[in-house]
């Protein structure tokens, strides 16, 4: 599952950090204006801490360059939750 926000440079990092304490996210990409990435940071369970100190810091880096950019978040689906798979819109249950 993706979603996307658009966000001016100076609350970039503030928004990433609100996305990962939102949990479930499996990989951030950073867009400009024009869609074209910047930066992609996967993100599992206990990387958030140290090892993202230097993606930190190149978030801050862009961030001061961009007006607007976009944040694509991909995140793991939970049990539960509805799958991408199609689902039969003629009353059949696929059984």
């Amino acid at each position: 599952m993706t979603e996307e926000h658009r966000v001016p440079g100076e609350n970039l990092v503030r928004k990433i950090k609100e996305i990962i304490r939102e949990g479930n996210v499996r990989r951030i990409s950073i867009r400009n204006e024009d869609g074209k990435e910047l930066i992609e940071v996967p993100l599992s369970i206990g990387v958030v801490g140290t090892l993202m100190l230097p993606a930190w810091a190149a978030i801050g880096a862009i961030a001061a360059l961009v007006t607007n950019c976009s944040i694509v978040v991909e995140r793991e689906e939970r049990e539960g939750e509805a799958s991408s798979a199609p689902v039969p819109t003629n009353g059949e249950d696929g059984g």
